[in-house]
This record gives structure tokens, C-alpha cells and sequence, in this order.
């Protein structure tokens, strides 16, 4: 991957948003999806860490505000779950491969297939490309998209979740796969 156009920079700038079709190939698309295929296959989730993952205010203060399980996830690859799968006492409803909303939030630290993508010369590249400077990775995380499942992720910004000084440098990339 090049450095970004000029065309590409303006819109960038003009738009907060910048869609760059066919930015990973088809086989880093694969490598990652079996590789969650494998971790989601390993997944072992105690009853009492069975997070539902809501963006929601209310639900987050009850569900996610009230769980170290999610408060502590920064540095570490955790699992969170789509609502209504599990029942009372936390068993799955569904197949747990079917439940799972993402795993986050440190796939770029502790998985060596999501390490060499987040930190590849064509990620590096493009935030250059960006003008950042001494950019530092803060979270990671694979989002599923399960089949008759799944709720409406409400409109927020990710400078509320991650606070950085000055506010607001923060840069999300969004990778398709």
C-alpha cells in the first residue's frame, strides 16, 4: 500500500472517513477469519464473565460498568455476547460460536496473526500517510455479525471510550473482512 493520494488526504480531511477497497488481501481476510475461527473454537468463558455487550448507556452502566470481566479487557483477549443467549443462570441458548457479539480488546498484543496485521508496513504506511505521529495502538477487536441476533450499535464517538489529551486523537480503523 502507497502513501494515500492527494485526493484521497483531502477527503480523508474533508469527510472524517475514508473507504480504501481492497486494503488487506484476500488471504490476510482469511488468516484472521480462521484464526478467530480457532480462538472462538478454544473459547472458555467462565459462567460469572458472560458479558452481554450493549452501546446503550443504560445497558452498559448495568451490564459492562458492574464487571471487571469487561473494565479489565484493555490488555487481554476477552469475549462478549450478543443479548438474550444465555439463560438465567448464564448456559448458553444458542451455540456459543453463535452468541458471541466481539473479542476485544487486545487481539494486536496477544495474537500473533492479528499482531503482524495491526502492525504491518501498509498500517504503518497509512497513518503516516495521515500525519500521525507516535501512533500507538489501544485496542483491537473482531465484531460479528451473527444471523438473527443482534442489536443496534447506537451512535457514539470512540474519543468517549478512549480518552486521550488533548480530546479527540483518536483514529479508528475499520477493516471489513
Amino acid at each position: 500500500m502507497a502513501c494515500l493520494s492527494p485526493s484521497q488526504l483531502q477527503k480523508f480531511q474533508q469527510d472524517g472517513f475514508l473507504v480504501l477497497e481492497g486494503f488487506l488481501s484476500a488471504e490476510e481476510c482469511v488468516a484472521m477469519q480462521q484464526r478467530i475461527g480457532e480462538i472462538v473454537a478454544e473459547m472458555d468463558v467462565p459462567l460469572h464473565c458472560r458479558t452481554e455487550f450493549s452501546t446503550q448507556e443504560e445497558e452498559q452502566l448495568r451490564a459492562q460498568g458492574s464487571t471487571d470481566y469487561f473494565l479489565s479487557s484493555g490488555d487481554k483477549i476477552r469475549f462478549f455476547f450478543e443479548k438474550g443467549v444465555f439463560d438465567e443462570k448464564g448456559n448458553f441458548l444458542v451455540p456459543p460460536e453463535k452468541s458471541i457479539n466481539k473479542i476485544g480488546h487486545a487481539l494486536h498484543a496477544h495474537d500473533p496473526v492479528f499482531k503482524s496485521i495491526t502492525h504491518s508496513f501498509k498500517v504503518q504506511t497509512l497513518a503516516r500517510s495521515l500525519g500521525l505521529q507516535m501512533p500507538v495502538v489501544v485496542q483491537s477487536m473482531y465484531i460479528f455479525k451473527q444471523p438473527h441476533f443482534g442489536g443496534e450499535v447506537s451512535p457514539h464517538q470512540d474519543a468517549s471510550f478512549l480518552y486521550t489529551e488533548p480530546l479527540g486523537r483518536v483514529l479508528g480503523v475499520w477493516i471489513a473482512v
